[in-house]
């Protein structure tokens, strides 16, 4: 039961970055940290003060720091480049595009302050199109975790694997209530319960808004199964259809534009495998604006009673 799942603590995601870049210093000498002049927003401080020579600062000239990222990668680094969500990627999509993901590069893009919950920095900030940006990349690994514990333990994860990959996470300080014991396994959706009336998927901080909204449904005698899906590319095809299979219907939950995002994910596997009625809570084709990030969950319909109003629409049209 979703009521049973215990909240240890609280903290930001961005923290469980800081934390496993950390550790990855202790452990692999190749791991290398770059930023554009936001050590500090990326909790930096403790890998600069100990592996000060495996980082590098770009300063606010972020196209070069992937460039700089991606040369890495040829001498046997693995570079992890570090900025806002927003900068990571829309800044520099053309450089990533092409000299990490056209070119194969082994680099880690490792995105902080991403969605609405960036809060007062406002619309310039708050990317909302980050995840379809960089999905629909070829080769692009994309990764969303949910707390964090969930944020360490893929940032150390991501150092074995091969390849490019996105790593998203954010600011604001958030419940933990996953096993940091936990591994983390790339590509393997994460279930916090299993149901037979309706599929909830989340990603990020979304996840534990589902959560909440499951403890409200499940109350009322609604049987939910509550899938994270923390790897949004490659996407655990298997445990999508596995569930909607029983279900027959479906709610996807996202800080990001529902148009090329994880309910997009959801929608397209089900489409092709399983077609079923799907609900998305998401920010509707619209930018943000400055407040404050729970306020803005609220108005953008990213809260709970947007989550369990979806699941009332959703299961009717099985």
């Amino acid at each position: 039961m979703l009521k049973d799942i215990q909240v240890t603590g609280q903290k930001d995601t961005r923290s469980g970055f800081g934390d496993g870049i950390h550790e990855l210093g202790k452990t692999n000498p190749n791991v290398v940290a770059l930023t554009a002049d936001l050590a500090g927003s990326l909790k930096l401080n403790a890998f600069i003060k100990d592996f000060p020579d495996r980082y590098i600062q770009c300063g606010i000239a972020e196209a070069n720091m992937i460039g700089i990222g991606a040369g890495l990668t040829i001498g046997g680094k693995i570079p992890f480049t570090t900025t806002f969500a927003n900068f990571s990627t829309g800044r520099v999509y053309d450089q990533i595009r092409q000299s990490v993901a056209y070119s194969g590069k082994n680099v880690k893009i490792c995105a902080s302050h991403a969605g609405l919950t960036l809060g007062e920095d406002g619309a310039t900030h708050q990317i909302l199109e980050d995840i379809g940006l960089m999905k629909m990349l070829p080769g692009m690994t994309v990764i969303v975790p949910c707390d964090y514990n969930q944020t360490k333990a893929a940032t150390i994860a991501i150092a074995d694997y091969k390849g490019p990959v996105y790593l998203r996470f954010g600011r604001p300080v958030w419940p933990i209530f996953t096993d940091p014991k936990e591994k983390f396994e790339i590509g393997k959706a994460q279930h916090f319960s299993e149901g037979t009336d309706v599929s909830i998927f989340a990603c990020g901080h979304m996840v534990w808004k589902a959560i909440e909204a499951g403890i409200q449904l499940e109350a009322r005698g609604v049987s939910v199964e509550l899938i994270n899906i923390h790897t949004i590319k490659p996407l655990d095809e298997e445990a999508v259809l596995k569930s909607i299979q029983k279900t027959k219907c479906a709610v996807t939950v996202e800080e990001h534009n529902i148009i090329g995002g994880l309910g997009d994910a959801i929608g397209q596997c089900a489409a092709k495998h399983f077609p079923i009625p799907i609900e998305y809570v998401g920010t509707k084709d619209t930018f943000g604006e400055s407040g404050k990030p729970m306020e803005l969950l609220k108005k953008y319909g990213l809260d709970v009673p947007d989550i369990v109003a979806a699941v009332d629409r959703v299961m009717p049209r099985k």
